[in-house]
């Protein structure tokens, strides 16, 4: 663990993307401010492990599988039916190959 002595208004650099700002001195109490990118997480200790032990335990829970739903066919553009719902005409017997 690094510690570090700051005084109100200076900063701590966290890999050139975060700052963290002595804000205010009250008492015993420090008030920090936080400037990070949009997908880096800040959170309290407290917040962190709620949020973990929520994770957790959402991943522990019998979880009811999703329903698959069958797929349905859509029509080719033109309105035309897939190649498998096209009927065949009676006594039809061609596969479509070509064999010589």
């Amino acid at each position: 663990m690094l510690i570090l002595s700051r005084k109100v208004n200076e900063n701590i650099v966290i890999d050139g993307r975060i700052i963290v700002k002595i804000v205010r001195l009250d008492g015993e109490n420090v008030k920090l401010g936080i400037e990070a990118p949009a997908d880096v997480p800040v959170h309290r200790q407290e917040v962190y492990d709620e949020i973990q032990r929520s994770n957790r335990e959402a991943a522990t829970t019998g979880r009811v599988p999703v329903p698959r739903v069958p797929r349905q066919r859509r029509p080719l553009p033109g309105g035309a039916p897939p190649p498998s719902a096209v009927e065949k005409p009676p006594g039809d017997t061609h596969s479509g190959s070509t064999h010589q």
